[in-house]
C-alpha cells in the first residue's frame, strides 16, 4: 500500500556558502526521497533557505548591505543543491509572502489556544549600543565545557545557554559588559507538552539515530522549558498581535514551520490535500534530516508546535541526524573559513563521485574527516576501478560474444552460478533493509560487496576461455548473470547516484519495467535486450590531487 511520505531537510542560514558538512548532514533526505519514489510511495521532499534571524543581519552588516540584499546566498544554495542532484519537490525560503502569511496564521492559532503568553523579564542589554542583545551578539564562557563561545549555542559542546547563564556576557559589537534590563516578550509554553513529546519519543526513538535519542532524552530528563518567540529585531516575520510592532518572530519557530508551509504551497499548486501528509488517520510518515546541532528543534520544538495547534497533527516519526564532517582533521567553521564549499568541489569533480564519497565516508555515527587524498582514492579505486571497469568489461564481452544481444537465461549450471545468485539475492535484501534503517553508508558498502563479488565471478567463470572452448551454455550463463547483476546494482544505485545509475541502465539497454525496485529479484526477463555497441566509460580517471591543491591552502 502506498504511503504519503514527508521528508524535511534542515533549512540552512543564508549567511554563507554551503560547505561539505551541510551536504553530509542533508544527503540522507535525498536518498530516502528517491528510495520511496521508486518504491511507489507518494513523496514530498521539502526544505528552504532560512533568511531571517541574527546570523543574517550580522552577515548583512559585515557586507555593508541590508538583510534583504544578501539573497545571493539563497540563489547559491539553489544552484548548489541542483548541482548536487538533490531532488527537492520544493526548495523555498522563509523570506516569502506566502510563508510569512501561513506562519502568522499558525502563530495566532497557538496564541488563541493559550500556548503563547506575555512575559516581562531581565534580558542582556548593552548600554553603549543602546539595545537589547540577541544571544548571537553575546560572548560568554560556556558553563558546560568552559570554552569561549557565542551565547546562542556552544560551538564546542553544543550546549544552549539559559537566560540566567548570559548574565556575565560581553557585547560582541562593542566589547562592553552586558547589563540586565527588563524586556517584554512572548513565550511558547513548551513545558506543557512534556508528556506528549515524551510519549512520541518513546514510540519512535527506536527508529532514530543514537545522537538524536540521547540529545532528546537529555532535554526531556531536565524538563522542557518555555521559550521566547519574539525578538528585538527589525528583520523577520512580523508578530500578528498588537503591542509587538517593534519585534519580530524568533527564527526557531518560523523556520521549522517551513516544512508545513512548503507542503501547503505544493498542495495548492498541484491539487492535493496537504493534510494527507500531516494529519493522523492517514497512511503517512514524517522524516526530518539534519545535522546533530538541529536535533532538538525537530524532535522537541517542532513536535510541540504541531501539538499546540490541537488539530490532529501527526508528529515526527523519524529523526535522521548526522554527526560532524571535519576537514583535514579540523571542525568546519564559517568563522575560520576552512570549509570546502560544495560548488568549489563541483567545479572540479563529478557530482556522483562527491555524493558517493560523503555517503560512504559520512558522519552517520561519529564525526568523520574529509581529505583530498581520501577523496581521490575513493574515486579512482572504489568507483572507477571496481565498478566502472566491471561495466565496461561486461558490455564489451556481450558485444564480442553475442553481437550486443543479452543471451537467454539457462539457469544455474553449476555451484558457482548457484552461489553467485544466492549471494546477490541476500545482499540485495541487506541493502534494502539498511536503507530502511537509515544506515546509508552501510547500504552503499553492502552494494559494493556485490560489485566485488561480480568481479570475482568473472575471474571464476573466465568467459574468454568459455568462448575459446565453445562452451556455449556456460558462456551464456556467465554473460547473463553479469548483465543481470549490473542491472540490479544500477537499480540499487538510484537513490545514491541517479545519473550514474541511469547511464548504466541505458548502456545495458534496460526498458523501464526492468528499472524498478520490484524487479530486483527477477532473473529471466533479459533475453534479447541489446546493450550499446561500444561501452562508454562511466567515470574518467583524474588526478584530484593536482586539481584541488588550492583547497588545501
Amino acid at each position: 500500500m502506498k504511503k504519503d511520505i514527508l521528508i524535511g531537510g534542515a533549512w540552512p542560514y543564508a549567511n554563507n556558502s554551503l560547505h561539505l558538512g551541510h551536504l553530509a548532514g542533508l544527503i540522507s533526505g535525498d536518498i530516502l526521497a528517491r528510495y520511496h519514489r521508486i518504491n511507489g510511495d507518494n513523496v514530498l521532499y521539502v526544505s528552504g533557505t532560512d533568511c531571517h534571524g541574527t546570523p543574517i543581519t550580522e552577515r548583512a552588516k559585515k557586507e555593508g548591505r541590508t538583510p534583504k540584499e544578501i539573497d545571493q546566498y539563497h540563489e547559491e544554495f539553489l544552484k548548489t543543491f541542483k548541482a548536487m542532484d538533490f531532488s527537492y519537490d520544493l526548495y523555498s525560503k522563509t523570506e516569502t509572502e506566502y510563508h510569512a502569511k501561513k506562519v502568522q496564521e499558525i502563530f495566532k492559532k497557538l496564541y488563541d489556544n493559550g500556548y503563547i503568553y506575555e512575559k516581562i523579564e531581565p534580558q542582556a542589554y548593552c548600554e553603549k549600543c543602546n539595545k537589547f542583545l540577541q544571544d548571537r551578539e553575546i560572548q560568554i564562557k560556556c558553563p558546560e565545557c568552559g570554552e569561549i563561545t557565542k551565547a546562542d549555542q556552544c560551538d564546542n559542546c553544543g550546549h544552549t545557554p539559559s537566560v540566567e547563564e548570559l548574565k556575565d556576557g560581553v557585547c560582541l559589537v562593542c566589547g562592553s559588559k552586558a547589563v540586565e534590563k527588563n524586556n517584554k516578550n512572548l513565550y511558547f509554553a513548551l513545558s506543557r507538552f512534556q508528556d506528549i513529546i515524551q510519549a512520541n519519543t518513546d514510540k519512535c526513538k527506536q527508529f532514530w539515530r543514537v545522537n538524536a535519542r540521547n540529545e532528546t532524552e537529555k532535554y526531556l530528563k531536565q524538563g522542557l522549558k518555555d521559550r521566547a518567540v519574539t525578538r528585538d529585531l527589525d528583520w523577520g516575520i512580523e508578530i500578528p498581535l498588537p503591542g509587538y510592532e517593534t519585534k519580530r518572530m524568533y527564527v526557531w519557530i518560523e523556520a521549522v514551520l517551513g516544512y508545513l508551509t512548503d507542503t501547503m504551497k505544493l498542495a495548492e499548486e498541484n491539487g492535493f490535500s496537504w493534510e494527507d501528509f500531516w494529519k493522523e488517520g492517514h497512511n503517512n510518515k514524517i522524516y526530518m534530516c539534519h545535522g546533530k546541532d538541529n536535533i532538538v528543534f525537530h524532535s522537541i520544538i517542532f513536535n510541540g508546535l504541531l501539538a499546540g495547534l490541537e488539530d490532529n497533527f501527526h508528529l515526527v516519526d523519524v529523526i535522521v541526524s548526522t554527526e560532524y564532517l571535519n576537514i583535514n582533521d579540523e571542525k568546519i567553521s564559517k568563522s575560520k573559513g576552512n570549509g570546502i564549499t560544495a560548488l568549489e568541489m563541483l567545479e572540479k569533480y563529478n557530482t556522483d563521485s562527491l555524493r558517493f564519497h560523503i555517503i560512504n565516508n559520512g558522519p552517520e555515527k561519529k564525526d568523520t574527516n574529509f581529505t583530498i587524498e581520501e577523496f581521490e582514492r575513493t574515486h579512482n579505486n572504489e568507483i572507477l576501478n571496481k565498478f566502472g571497469n566491471l561495466v565496461n568489461r561486461t558490455v564489451s564481452m556481450v558485444n564480442k560474444y553475442f553481437e550486443c544481444n543479452v543471451p537467454e537465461y539457462v539457469g544455474t549450471l553449476n555451484e558457482v552460478d548457484k552461489e553467485f545468485e544466492e549471494f546477490t539475492t541476500n545482499k540485495l535484501k541487506d541493502v534494502e533493509e539498511l536503507i530502511e534503517k537509515y544506515q546509508m553508508s552501510n547500504a552503499l558498502q553492502e552494494l559494493w560487496t556485490i560489485i566485488s563479488r561480480t568481479n570475482k565471478y568473472i575471474d571464476e567463470t573466465r568467459p574468454w576461455e568459455l568462448a575459446k572452448n565453445e562452451e556455449t551454455d556456460k558462456l551464456k550463463s556467465s554473460m547473463y548473470h553479469l548483465i543481470e547483476n549490473i542491472r540490479k546494482i544500477a537499480i540499487c544505485l538510484l537513490p545514491f547516484m541517479e545519473n550514474t545509475s541511469k547511464d548504466i541502465l541505458r548502456q545495458i539497454g534496460m526498458p523501464e519495467d526492468l528499472r524498478t525496485w520490484n524487479s530486483l529479484y527477477e532473473y529471466d526477463k533479459l533475453h534479447g535486450i541489446k546493450v550499446i555497441e561500444k561501452g562508454e566509460p562511466i567515470f574518467m580517471r583524474k588526478n584530484v590531487e593536482e586539481e584541488l591543491e588550492y583547497l588545501r591552502n
